[in-house]
């Protein structure tokens, strides 16, 4: 946790405000402790409900949406969950504060090193991230619970419905732009969360263009 109970209290309370309001998902937000996996010389802005940009042109996602995404998979503490896109690993360790087990991807095999750095040093044992195509999953380790893709796309991705438990949710912001909406699939059914907005999720592995 912070060492700044007041701040921790203004940052709860402004989830609250921007609509996080599932106590599970305030708990897991909040335990993640956001200034460890902010950029260095950003950790002052890491309880404001703000993105912050992250090597590759990626973003730390603002945590109101992260909080909006926690209570919409509404992890239970058997689950095994599926993040495509890792970037920082803040999402991933607040979803392992509820979860069993987080299997974490990203294209970008440097954020991959640094987010499990980060989890080494929260000792975080049961989150796992891997440098692979976050459209093609992790097959080693389906069925999954809950599959949650930080990333805009066009559809729900095949292979990612095919790694997904009977009776799991996937959620996925679909569409693009300004008309993109909150998607949550489940046994067959999909349901609209509102809109959202995230970059689209590139295919394939990410190459470092100064190489």
């Amino acid at each position: 946790m912070s060492e700044d109970p007041a701040q921790i209290m203004r940052f709860v309370l402004e989830m609250r405000q921007a609509g996080v309001t599932d106590a599970r998902a305030l708990s897991a937000l909040e335990r993640a402790q956001r200034e460890h996996f902010a950029p260095p010389h950003m950790e002052a802005l890491a309880y404001d409900d703000m993105a912050l940009p992250l090597a590759y042109a990626q973003v730390m996602t603002k945590p109101s949406v992260v909080g909006r995404m926690i209570a919409a998979l509404d992890v239970q503490p058997d689950d095994i969950v599926l993040e495509i896109g890792t970037g920082s690993g803040y999402q991933a360790a607040a979803l392992a504060s509820l979860a069993h087990k987080v299997v974490t991807l990203d294209r970008w095999s440097e954020l991959v090193a640094e987010a499990r750095a980060r989890f080494g040093l929260a000792r975080l044992m049961r989150v796992f991230a891997h440098t692979a195509d976050g459209q093609e999953g992790w097959p080693e380790e389906a069925p999954y619970d809950r599959i949650v893709v930080n990333g805009a796309v066009a559809d729900m991705p095949p292979e990612l419905l095919k790694q997904l438990k009977p009776g799991g949710v996937l959620l996925a912001p679909v569409g693009e732009g300004e008309t993109q909406v909150l998607v949550r699939y489940r046994n067959g059914a999909r349901e609209e969360l509102g809109p959202i907005s995230f970059a689209p999720l590139v295919s394939g592995l990410g190459e470092d263009p100064s190489a």
